[in-house]
Formats: C-alpha cells, sequence, structure tokens
C-alpha cells in the first residue's frame, strides 16, 4: 500500500492491545482496521498534527473503533436492534447492545483528540472612563 493509505495499526498492534485473535478474525480485523483508518482521514483534518503532537495516536483510535466493532454481538441480532428480552418461564433476561452493527465509529473524545485545536493569539483593549 502506498504510505497515505497504510493503516495507522496493524493486525498485531490491534491483538497486543485487546487479545489473541483466532486466524477467521485476522482478516475482518486487517479489512476493519484499513476502514477506521479512512473514516480517521476523512473526519479528522486534524488528524497528522494530532500524531505529530502525540506519535501513535491515530493507532490507538483505529484499535480503539475496531475493537468496538469486533466486539459486537454479531448476526443473532436483527438489524437496527439495540435492546432485546427474552423470558424462558419465569426467568428474564434484558440486554442493550453498544454496537448491534459493529459499525466503525469515533467517539466525541476520539475526535478531540484526532483534531486538536490551536491556541490564537488575541489583544484585549481596555479603556478607563471617567
Amino acid at each position: 500500500m502506498a504510505p497515505d493509505t497504510e493503516p495507522f495499526a496493524s493486525v498485531d498492534e490491534l491483538e497486543a492491545g485487546w487479545h489473541p485473535l483466532l486466524d477467521s478474525e485476522r482478516g475482518r480485523a486487517g479489512v476493519l482496521l484499513a476502514r477506521a483508518t479512512r473514516l480517521i482521514r476523512a473526519q479528522c483534518p486534524g488528524w497528522h498534527a494530532a500524531e505529530q503532537a502525540n506519535p501513535g495516536v491515530c493507532a490507538d483510535v483505529c484499535c480503539a473503533m475496531v475493537q468496538r466493532a469486533m466486539a459486537s454481538p454479531g448476526v443473532d441480532v436483527p438489524d437496527g436492534v439495540r435492546q432485546m428480552s427474552q423470558t424462558t418461564g419465569s426467568f428474564q433476561d434484558t440486554y442493550t447492545f453498544d454496537n448491534p452493527s459493529g459499525n466503525l465509529y469515533l467517539r466525541d473524545e476520539e475526535r478531540r483528540a484526532l483534531n486538536p485545536r490551536r491556541g490564537r493569539a488575541f489583544t484585549l483593549t481596555y479603556e478607563h472612563t471617567k
């Protein structure tokens, strides 16, 4: 891949910070890392400055996005379902899913970390009148 399309993190980095991946998960992880990288580049124009100021922040956010997507409940939950209840006899289980569809998304704090604000100089003028 060209340097500007290289994922911010590798499957090995994701695995090292999370848990050992099954062989079947490694392929999906690689695809999701590339997609997460493209989303970061598209939605966070300050990513380059953030990476220069805090090396590794893009990889950290990229891995967090992929972890959320891969930790989704999967095919057992119908598309669009955020909450589910199941009753068996006198027992009831209720579930609320954080990311039922396994989508890649940036949290607000991640977006802030990747779009650092720059300080701006300003002048205050004070006039004292009697």
